[in-house]
């Protein structure tokens, strides 16, 4: 929407034409090995590639095949794609990477670019070898490439533990989580695309690698009621001991939940605003708002 009202033209490659396709976009069906009549044109037609595909988080992260059906989309994908944007003379390349290329947890100076990469699960090191063959596809040629490095993205249509956050304080569920004391960093789906217009323009994104976030740091316990204020909602938290709530994750089966609950993950995105002059331009509360009102009218049908 952003690139459409600013007079782009944009080609979008998707699997199947959503329900409510955006106004002046144009769309283009493709399969998972990018075999699509109109695509070699489209690229040929095209400045700048966003490549946003990936295989996320599911159940099948525990599946012994896995780490297959992962380089599959993740990696082979993203190399297909660059090979076929070298053929058709393509001039950027952004790529959406993720935060869990560094790891699950942080301490509070925060990720940076430069760290020693630390993927915990098959997903962050799907994405990590999609990263390397980026560049090692591109270099020597004269496709720029700039990967951004998010963590969790929430905006309208927001799914997983976010949504579930979002309901339970809809619906007025107490949540054990008062005695939390964290950081998490997060980017809202509005900061996100300002920052992506960002990197396919400015001439010092190319070559480069961004971790992206609001400016916020909430806590899960802060994070939670700034949502019941977007929601016009109470939130209740109670106070239950961390390690009784590690006790009865491990119960469960549910550590990596609540490790996404509970545990520090900040960014540090001071590259970004020195190369680039970049700051999120939207408070979290205003992303939250957007988020809740698309909320509600799902709510709604």
């Amino acid at each position: 929407m952003r690139l459409v009202e600013r007079g782009d033209r944009v080609t979008a490659c998707v699997r199947t034409v959503p329900a409510a396709p955006v106004q002046g976009v144009r769309y283009l069906t493709v399969d998972d090995r990018l075999e699509a009549p109109g695509l070699s044109d489209a690229l040929a037609q095209s400045d700048v590639v966003v490549h946003l595909v990936a295989r996320t988080h599911s159940a099948d992260l525990a599946d012994p095949t896995a780490l297959d059906l992962y380089r599959r989309i993740n990696v082979d994908m993203t190399r297909a794609l660059t090979r076929k944007c070298l053929q058709a003379g393509v001039r950027r390349f952004v790529f959406l990477s993720s935060v869990k290329v560094h790891g699950e947890r942080s301490d509070l100076r925060g990720f940076r670019e430069d760290d020693v990469p630390r993927p915990e699960d098959v997903y962050g090191q799907t994405k990590l070898e999609a990263e390397q063959a980026l560049a090692r596809e591109t270099s020597g040629t004269t496709l720029a490439y700039t990967i951004v490095r998010p963590p969790l993205v929430y905006g309208p249509g927001v799914k997983a533990n976010f949504l579930r956050m979002i309901r339970a304080i809809d619906r007025g569920l107490p949540l054990p989580l008062a005695s939390i004391r964290n950081a998490r960093s997060l980017v809202g789906l509005p900061n996100l695309c300002d920052f992506i217009v960002t990197a396919m323009e400015h001439p010092a994104a190319c070559g480069e690698t961004f971790l992206v976030s609001d400016r916020e740091r909430p806590s899960t316990p802060q994070l939670l009621e700034a949502i019941g204020t977007a929601l016009g909602r109470p939130v209740r938290l109670m106070p239950v001991p961390a390690a009784v709530l590690a006790a009865v994750a491990r119960l469960l089966g549910r550590q990596g939940e609540l490790q996404r609950l509970t545990g520090t993950l900040v960014v540090d995105t001071t590259k970004a605003e020195r190369l680039l002059g970049w700051r999120a331009p939207f408070s979290l509360d205003e992303q939250l708002r957007e988020a809740v009102d698309d909320y509600r009218r799902g709510a709604a049908r």
